[in-house]
Order: structure tokens, then sequence, then C-alpha cells
């Protein structure tokens, strides 16, 4: 396999899982009732982020794009996982989410009104508190977004 074959099936996967998390969230919002907190949503945007720059990196067909897109969507799974921990570590212990970080981003995007269905908090970090087979939603999260950022990282070693 070429490097920028190689480059190109790590962008897809890279894109493939972010919009997995996406749908698992969307999933456990419409189907199982779990409503989302503002950090929930801002983890939910950052995966649409990093589905994005994973897609650039596919569509801009130069050993240039691929870097420049695998390095977006790194750097977008570094935030990933720093979001994820704060929600963790801090906003799940408050009792209100409001006029936080995440509360204040994703209303100055506009993204809660044009697209509420997906965008929009309808619940305290306290109470949007939910786990998957032990483990809060947030960690699930987080490991997706370190095993994606390694993912694009190789991406960006493999297209040069």
């Amino acid at each position: 396999m070429s490097r920028a074959a190689g480059a190109d099936l790590r962008l897809s996967a890279v894109a493939l899982g972010a919009g997995a998390g996406l749908a698992a969230a969307l999933v456990s919002q419409h189907v199982f009732g779990t409503q989302p907190c503002p950090w929930c949503v801002l983890q939910r945007l950052i995966f649409v982020l990093l589905g994005l720059a994973a897609l650039l990196g596919l569509a801009w067909r130069s050993g240039l794009g691929a870097r420049v897109g695998a390095a977006l969507a790194a750097a977008m799974a570094v935030w990933g996982v720093g979001t994820a921990l704060w929600h963790h570590f801090v906003a799940a212990s408050s009792a209100s989410c409001n006029l936080t970080f995440a509360d204040r981003f994703i209303g100055a995007t506009g993204l809660d009104s044009l697209w509420p269905q997906v965008f929009a908090a309808y619940a305290s970090c306290a109470d949007g508190a939910a786990h998957l087979l032990g483990l809060p939603y947030e960690l699930w999260s987080l490991g997706l977004y370190a095993v994606l950022g390694l993912i694009a990282a190789s991406a960006w070693r493999r297209r040069g």
C-alpha cells in the first residue's frame, strides 16, 4: 500500500469514527432520552469538526492537503480530550453548566438555535450525567478522541 493510500485509509477511519461518535450521542438522546448538557453538546461539535478536518484531508488531493487535514483532525482530537477531561473532572461535579465556556461557545456559534436537535443543551451537567457499561459518557468520548487523534497523527506522518 502506498503512503498516500495509507493516509487516505486513516483519514477515512477518522471521519467515520467521528461520525460514529456523533451518531452515538444522537441515538442516546433521541432514542434513549438521555438529555445533553452544554459540555456534551460541545463534544458533539468537536466530533463534527474533527470529521470535517479528516474529510478536508481526503478532498484536498495532495500531500499537503492530507497533512493539513490530518493535523487539523489531530488538533480537534486534542481539544476533544481536553473537553472530555474538563467535563469529567470539573463540570460533572457542578450543579449548573450555565454560562460556562461550553454554554457560551455553543451559544455564540448559533448552532443551538439553528440545529437544536443536535446542538441544544437540555440538562445541567449534574442532571445530564449518563453511563454506559459503568463508564460516564464523557470517558467514552475521551477514548474515542484519543484513538482518532492517534490515527490522525499517523496519517500526518504517512502522507509526507
